[in-house]
């Protein structure tokens, strides 16, 4: 049983960051299918922020910010997987898509583009972009995926001890995805940039590109692929 004073912290964590429920759940929502609603999606932050607040330890280093993020986004994240909203399918047709741009690129040597890949795959540019359109509603891990899951990184900052193998299979892959992002254009950079560590949303990375909303979403996914077939070696 929590003490009155740690049930008062507690309380305090979670009236202090409510507004970092909503900002993860209109984040997530962007990559999302129409069918999933914003509210079921901060209810479940909720949960997830007061599972935060109530087993935060301050003597583990990660600011409470950051421990929260990782389980109100998990906490999300488990309901929508619990869900199973995306077909099978849907997931076959991205593992094609990142197959496509790794075959493309290993016989070219250069980054491959909208046509290459189609070509590739054979079907039409259109049927292409609306490939794009579909997978892009299954990453709504994107690049979370390719690292560690959310309970991974929730169970190391809760023992506040890693295996020096972990740490050096982290490192690695940290590593790799690093490259990875250089080897993407100027463009799907700042995209990146834009998406991840200053959170805007399609409209508004739409706005700095002067691009369609549309646009940003099928970049984002074949970003998405592009990465995923390069680390999947």
């Amino acid at each position: 049983m929590y003490s009155a004073q740690g049930k008062f912290y507690a309380d305090d964590l979670v009236g202090r960051h409510l507004q970092l429920v909503k900002r993860i759940a209109y984040h997530l929502l962007a990559r999302l299918p129409a069918s999933v609603q914003v509210d079921d999606l901060i209810q479940s932050g909720m949960l997830g922020l007061l599972d935060a607040a109530n087993h935060y330890n301050p003597g583990q280093g990660a600011s409470f910010e950051t421990y929260a993020t990782i389980r109100v986004r998990g906490a999300m994240l488990d309901d929508l997987r619990r869900l199973d909203w995306a077909p099978k399918s849907i997931h076959k047709k991205s593992r094609d898509l990142s197959e496509a741009i790794n075959k493309v690129e290993h016989r070219t040597g250069n980054e491959a583009s909208d046509r290459d890949v189609a070509a590739e795959m054979g079907i039409t540019l259109d049927e292409y972009y609306t490939l794009l359109r579909e997978t892009s509603a299954s990453r709504m891990v994107s690049v979370e995926e390719l690292g560690s899951s959310d309970e991974d990184i929730l169970e190391r900052l809760d023992s506040h001890t890693s295996t020096p193998v972990e740490e050096l299979q982290q490192r690695q892959f940290r590593g790799q995805l690093t490259n990875a992002i250089r080897q993407l254009s100027e463009r799907e950079q700042l995209i990146m940039s834009l998406y991840y560590e200053r959170e805007l949303n399609l409209k508004e990375i739409g706005q700095v590109l002067d691009v369609s909303e549309s646009r940003v979403s099928q970049l984002l996914s074949q970003i998405h692929a592009r990465l995923r077939a390069r680390l999947g070696e």
